[in-house]
């Protein structure tokens, strides 16, 4: 990536909330992995007009954009799975934010549909380019886990506009994932007060060697955002993570990852283990959703 480029892609962000506003501002300032892309114009259901001179386009203009070559998708996580098979049926590239999907089925046809097109299906990860989870990742290496447990609470969440918790929270299931292996699902619980905007989720997951870890996402007023872990080890136990920094240009690492994978910098080897991980989160995902809303 260190090479002139020899050309430019051409970018449209999809949905300008937090995450599409960092990913314009990434994409506009001189970094390594934004010299390889050309930000065209946003796409919004708001009427905004233009954004630091960076012009609004509509999603059909933007499908249909000879220019427009890779879409990065910032919306809603109830909006993804229509945004991606839009794009990747007009032959675009398409960078989305976690989850891809709110179910199994859709990721998988999305991903066959990306291999078919010939394009890039890349899905972001930015809590595995923490600084917590780097410390995280050299403390678990070569320690053979008894238990552990990972709670996380914040305030409340709409699940029609991003899904239930298990799908809204898959960051904490994919470090999980990342640190101990793929896990089992051995049963979930969920407390819900509507009125209240109260919702808890309790899950209970096993690794491969049968050790349990219990995942929490607790979401009402008044809860801050916090994480809170636990993990016991024969030689000895991690209790909650210490000040490892501040995790700077996290969306901008995540470009990176993605700028080489349209140069053709990922072997197949590393792309199959991250579409292995990513699809048996969003499978555990599903399975733990089945459990806590049994369909009547």
């Amino acid at each position: 990536m260190n090479a002139e480029p020899e050309k430019k892609f051409g970018v449209v962000v999809v949905g300008v909330g937090r995450a599409g506003s960092v990913r314009m501002r990434d994409l506009r300032n001189p970094h390594a992995s934004s010299s390889f892309l050309n930000l065209i114009g946003f796409v919004s259901r708001r009427d905004l007009g233009s954004i630091d001179e960076v012009q609004q386009m509509s999603l059909e203009d933007a499908l249909s954009s000879q220019e427009v070559e890779v879409a990065y998708i910032c919306s809603e996580s109830a909006s993804h799975e229509d945004y991606i098979r839009k794009f990747l049926n007009a032959g675009k590239h398409v960078l989305v934010e976690y989850p891809m999907t709110l179910s199994l089925a859709a990721a998988q046809e999305l991903w066959e549909l990306a291999e078919q097109k010939g394009r890039v299906l890349h899905e972001e990860h930015i809590e595995l380019l923490m600084e917590e989870f780097a410390f995280l990742k050299k403390e678990v290496v070569g320690k053979e886990l008894l238990k552990g447990s990972l709670l996380f609470t914040a305030g409340p969440l709409e699940e029609e506009r991003f899904g239930f918790l298990a799908f809204s929270g898959i960051s904490r299931l994919t470090w999980l994932v990342s640190l101990f292996g793929e896990l089992s699902l051995v049963s979930a619980t969920l407390e819900e007060r509507k009125e209240d905007q109260y919702m808890k989720m309790t899950v209970y997951l096993e690794t491969e060697n049968k050790c349990p870890l219990s995942w929490i996402e607790e979401k009402g007023p008044g809860l801050k955002r916090n994480r809170y872990l636990s993990f016991h080890f024969k030689s000895g136990s991690l209790e909650n993570v210490p000040n490892v920094g501040v995790n700077k240009n996290i969306f901008l690492k995540d470009q990176n990852i993605f700028v080489q994978k349209l140069l053709g910098q990922f072997s197949e080897k590393e792309l199959a283990a991250e579409k292995k991980r990513i699809l048996h989160c969003l499978s555990l995902a599903e399975e733990i959703q089945k459990y806590c809303r049994p369909k009547k």
